[in-house]
């Protein structure tokens, strides 16, 4: 695909990337649907709710469906994620969906772009910092305390669901950490969604004495060399707004918002 416009790459993501299920589905995880929604139990710390369209409910059928999740989860005692894309229709979904419980996270930027360009480029890193791929779980634990570092808050999710991934199916994921001196400064991991030409980048949290020196940039284009490997062409991130400027100067167009809606029991 050349043409970069954003509505010609949100369509791409519509039909590719969602509704976003894994594939692999690795051990102990289980996929539901419910009319157009598909639910996700057992990949993190709570359940996932996804879908490509709503198949155009709205008004009282839309609530119900929304009700059934509530009730769904509220029996589990587990907390759910409802990920509303900014061109979701209808319009009044989010409003629908705090009327029943559910409570909007920070809303994300979600970049499209091409691998090739990134894949050409040789990652620039500060001296004395190198990438390494990981599997370990030693080393998924040195992740995840880097990030409490960060966020101040537990991630010991991110253990279980990598380790649940690349137990599935290693040729799917590939964790990277930037290191320094023997500690884990940053990491990032990408997906290669199957059966399409995209791979997705997540994680790129980064200590903040070790910010504004490339790192972040760095890992970006690691992964995609590593993409460009599996004959993928595009790549998609759900940004925060510290990633969102650097993800477009290196070209990555914004096609649309996420928000995390969650309902908490």
């Amino acid at each position: 695909m050349t043409d970069l416009d954003a509505s010609t790459l949100r369509a791409a993501y519509d039909a590719q990337l969602r509704p976003e299920i894994p594939d692999p589905v690795p051990a102990g995880v289980t996929v539901e649907r419910d009319g157009p929604l598909v639910r996700i139990l057992g990949l993190d710390q709570r359940g996932f709710l996804t879908y490509r369209t709503l198949d155009g409910l709205a008004g009282v059928e839309l609530d119900a469906l929304i009700a059934r999740q509530v009730e769904f989860f509220r029996r589990r005692g587990e907390g759910v994620e409802w990920k509303l894309n900014g061109h979701d229709e209808p319009a009044d979904l989010a409003e629908r969906l705090r009327a029943a419980g559910f409570v909007p996270e920070d809303r994300e930027t979600v970049l499209v772009g091409p691998v090739a360009p990134l894949a050409a480029a040789v990652p620039v890193l500060p001296e004395g910092v190198r990438l390494r791929e990981v599997t370990s779980r030693e080393d998924l634990e040195r992740i995840a305390g880097m990030e409490e570092e960060v966020w101040g808050s537990d991630r010991s999710h991110l253990v279980t669901g990598l380790a649940k991934e690349i137990a599935a199916d290693p040729q799917s994921i590939t964790v990277v950490v930037a290191e320094a001196d023997g500690v884990v400064v940053s990491a990032g991991w990408v997906r290669y969604v199957a059966n399409t030409g995209f791979a997705g980048l997540w994680g790129g949290s980064t200590l903040p004495r070790w910010r504004r020196q490339g790192i972040y940039r760095g890992l970006v284009t690691y992964r995609a060399r590593l993409a460009a490997q599996r004959g993928k062409t595009l790549l998609q991130v759900d940004a925060s707004e510290n990633s969102r400027p650097i993800l477009q100067r290196l070209g990555f167009v914004p096609v649309t918002t996420t928000t995390p809606y969650v309902y908490t029991p």
